[in-house]
């Protein structure tokens, strides 16, 4: 629950959002960029997720440079409340212009307090590097760089078929297969850390301990035309069939071929 358009400076805002986690909102965010005063709004996130003891997402650090970044100050707060492990930045595009060794130290930070990156390679594609003409940045945070140094890194798509994100059919394995282009992750190893970074990590976030294949875990599941985790993301392969709570939801038939 999240304020698109300003926060601080907006009449009633701040009420409304308090009127949300008074009827149970269980996460609160925001989009700091938007904002007059966006250390302000970080501020006071922090302040109502320790006062209503919920999550916190925020959209964070989108542009071309990592001349300013506000994960400085998101994860002196998460240190402060002790909210490491409850927090969660979506976007991070400036990190991609940061170099091996600021990107290492900056993962080093992350990971300390417990800070974890939701990379969205569709929507950060889409709109970063508009202001230029030629040879286009991408935009796109590095998750298996970051993991290396430590953060919970994720993936997932931002929007879909909207302005922001004009694109898109709800397939993370789509998004995974994209992001490990743009990131030029090919390895066997790196290609099952995409895989991970939209299974395993997230579930790691939202603290699902019955998480994965095992007797007495909940009957959540995807089976995919594929053999490994690697060859999934590598090959985008689709889905062929979902379980949840051990009910079948959906079915896939494979392609048919037909001799001519």
């Amino acid at each position: 629950m999240f304020l698109q358009e300003g926060w601080t400076g907006v009449p009633e805002g701040d009420a409304n959002l308090v009127a949300t986690l008074d009827r149970g909102a269980t996460a609160i965010g925001g989009a700091p960029s938007y904002d007059s005063d966006g250390p302000g709004q970080i501020n006071r996130i922090f302040e109502l997720a320790k006062e209503y003891d919920v999550d916190v997402d925020i959209h964070l650090d989108v542009g071309p440079n990592h001349d300013h970044l506000d994960i400085y100050q998101v994860c002196e707060l998460a240190d402060k409340y002790g909210w490491g492990g409850r927090v969660a930045v979506g976007h991070g595009s400036k990190y991609s212009s940061m170099p091996p060794d600021a990107l290492r130290d900056l993962g080093k930070l992350m990971s300390d307090s417990g800070v974890t990156l939701t990379v969205l390679p569709a929507t950060d594609l889409f709109t970063v590097g508009r202001h230029q003409d030629h040879s286009v940045m991408r935009g796109v945070a590095d998750g298996n760089a970051l993991a290396a140094h430590g953060v919970n890194c994720c993936l997932s798509t931002n929007n879909i078929l909207n302005p922001f994100t004009p694109f898109g059919d709800g397939s993370l394995m789509r998004i995974a297969n994209m992001y490990a282009n743009v990131a030029q992750r090919g390895t066997r190893d790196e290609l099952t850390e995409c895989f991970a970074m939209m299974t395993d990590r997230p579930a790691k976030f939202l603290g699902r301990e019955d998480y994965g294949v095992a007797v007495g875990n909940a009957a959540d599941l995807v089976v995919w035309d594929a053999e490994t985790a690697a060859d999934a993301v590598a090959i985008n392969a689709e889905a062929r069939f979902g379980f949840k709570a051990g009910r079948r939801t959906f079915t896939r038939s494979a392609v048919e071929l037909h001799r001519p």
